[in-house]
């Protein structure tokens, strides 16, 4: 869970009047990330572009890589394996044999 400075958190009507000096800190780093609030709830998160083009980089190459190392033929035989399993009736197997 993400955690928050009583600093980083803002109603949205606090928010909105202080805008412009609140994005210049986000733009600077003195703030990480600002969170607000509507009907005490957090509804939003407000990012440098900086921050977020770093976060969406390491969410591509997370989403690229993560099955780079199997192959095809490997992913569609697993999926096979796997439903031909669970359609086995294992009460009567001696397990100790696999």
């Amino acid at each position: 869970m993400v955690r928050y400075a009583e600093n980083e958190l803002f109603s949205i009507t606090d928010f909105t009047k202080q805008l412009s000096s609140l994005l210049k800190e986000i733009k600077n780093n003195s703030l990480e990330k600002i969170g607000i609030l509507k009907n005490n709830r957090l509804e939003v998160v407000v990012l440098s572009t900086e921050e977020y083009s770093r976060l969406k980089k390491i969410e591509e190459e997370s989403h690229n890589s993560k099955w780079a190392y199997w192959k095809e033929e490997e992913l569609d035989n697993f999926g096979k394996i796997a439903i031909g399993l669970s359609r086995h009736n294992y009460d009567d197997e001696d397990y100790s044999k696999w």
